[in-house]
C-alpha cells in the first residue's frame, strides 16, 4: 500500500486551473516539475532534503495528472505549462523562485524561463536538453529513441496499448529508458493508479499530440527556441534510452547565463528515482550557488 501525502490546492490565473501539490519546509521557493510518465511522487524524497537546506520545496502536479484538474480548455502547450509554474509562484506568494524540472518539466522549466526571466534565480534540468536544441540538430540514433512520440500522435490506439494488461506498456517505456532502475509495486502503484482515471492517459499523451500546436504558436516557438538566461545545470544518465549523452553536447550558445553540465555514470532517464541522494545533493548545491537563502519571497 502507498501512502499518499498531504496534498495542498492553489487556483492557478489567469487560467482558473485548480492545480495540486505538496509542499515542504520554509525559505526561498524551489518549485519540481516532473515528466511523463512519471508523477510528483517522483520527487518527494528529493523535496525532503532540499527544504532541510533552507528552501521551500513545493511540487505541483502538472495539468492533467492527478490531483491536479485536467485543462479546463483543453491546452498542453509548452507554453500553458510554462504559464502554470509561474502561476504557481503567484499563488504562493513568491516574487522570484528557481525550478527543478525533469523530462517534460525541464521543457517547462526551459519555457518558463523565457516567459519569466527576470523571476527565476537558477534552474536545474533533468534528462531533457535545451528543447530548441533538441528540435534543431536531429540525430539518427536520437530519432529512432524518439519513435514513440510519433506513435503517440495515433488517436486512441497509444491509450489502449500503454494501459493494457495494467498498463504493461508503460512499465515497458519505463524500462527501456531506465534500464537497471529495479522498480517495483510501490513505485508503480500509484503512478497507474494516475492514468487509471477518466482523461488522465490522454491528458498526459496530449502533450506530445500538441507538438505541432506548439510549433505554430509564435509565443511557444520563442519559448522553445529562445536562448536561456537563466544560469542551468543538467543532470543526464548515461545509461538513458529516451536520450543519448551526445544531445546534451555543442549546446552551449542557447545558455548564455551558464550551463553546467552533470552526467551520472550509471543512471538512466530516472535518476531521480534511481539516485535520489545524488540527485538531492546536485540540487542543493547549485541552489546554493545561485540562491541567497536571506532573500525575501
Amino acid at each position: 500500500m502507498h501512502i499518499d501525502p498531504d496534498i495542498s490546492c492553489c487556483e492557478i490565473q489567469p487560467s482558473g486551473l485548480r492545480m495540486g501539490y505538496v509542499s515542504r519546509g520554509k525559505g526561498p521557493l524551489v518549485i519540481f516539475l516532473h515528466g511523463f510518465p512519471d508523477t510528483f511522487r517522483g520527487f518527494l524524497p528529493i523535496l525532503d532534503v532540499v527544504a532541510a537546506a533552507g528552501y521551500r520545496a513545493v511540487a505541483p502536479a502538472l495539468r492533467g495528472y492527478g490531483p491536479t484538474a485536467l485543462a479546463p480548455d483543453g491546452d498542453y502547450r509548452v507554453e500553458a505549462s510554462a504559464k502554470d509554474a509561474v502561476g504557481l509562484a503567484d499563488a504562493l506568494g513568491a516574487d522570484r523562485f528557481s525550478v527543478v524540472g525533469h523530462d517534460w518539466g525541464a521543457a517547462t522549466a526551459y519555457a518558463a524561463s523565457n516567459l519569466a526571466p527576470d523571476r527565476i534565480d537558477s534552474l536545474i534540468t533533468a534528462a531533457v536538453p535545451h528543447t530548441g536544441h533538441f528540435f534543431l540538430t536531429p540525430r539518427l540514433k536520437q530519432l529512432f529513441r524518439s519513435r514513440y512520440i510519433l506513435g503517440f500522435q495515433l488517436p486512441s490506439f497509444p491509450e489502449r496499448s500503454l494501459s493494457r494488461n495494467d498498463f504493461a506498456g508503460i512499465e515497458s517505456l519505463i524500462r527501456r529508458w531506465s534500464p537497471d532502475w529495479a522498480f517495483g509495486e510501490t513505485e508503480m502503484r500509484p503512478l497507474k493508479d494516475n492514468y487509471a482515471e477518466q482523461g488522465r492517459l490522454t491528458a498526459a499523451l496530449s502533450y506530445y499530440r500538441q507538438l505541432p500546436r506548439s510549433l505554430l504558436s509564435p509565443l511557444s516557438r520563442r519559448l522553445i527556441f529562445s536562448p536561456v538566461v537563466t544560469p542551468t545545470r543538467t543532470i543526464f544518465g548515461l545509461r538513458d534510452g529516451c536520450f543519448g549523452a551526445e544531445m546534451f553536447a555543442n549546446q552551449e550558445r542557447l545558455f548564455p547565463g551558464g550551463l553546467d553540465l552533470v552526467p551520472l555514470a550509471e543512471a538512466g532517464h530516472f535518476m531521480q528515482w534511481e539516485q535520489p541522494t545524488q540527485f538531492a545533493r546536485l540540487v542543493v548545491d547549485f541552489l546554493n550557488s545561485k540562491v541567497s537563502l536571506s532573500k525575501p519571497n
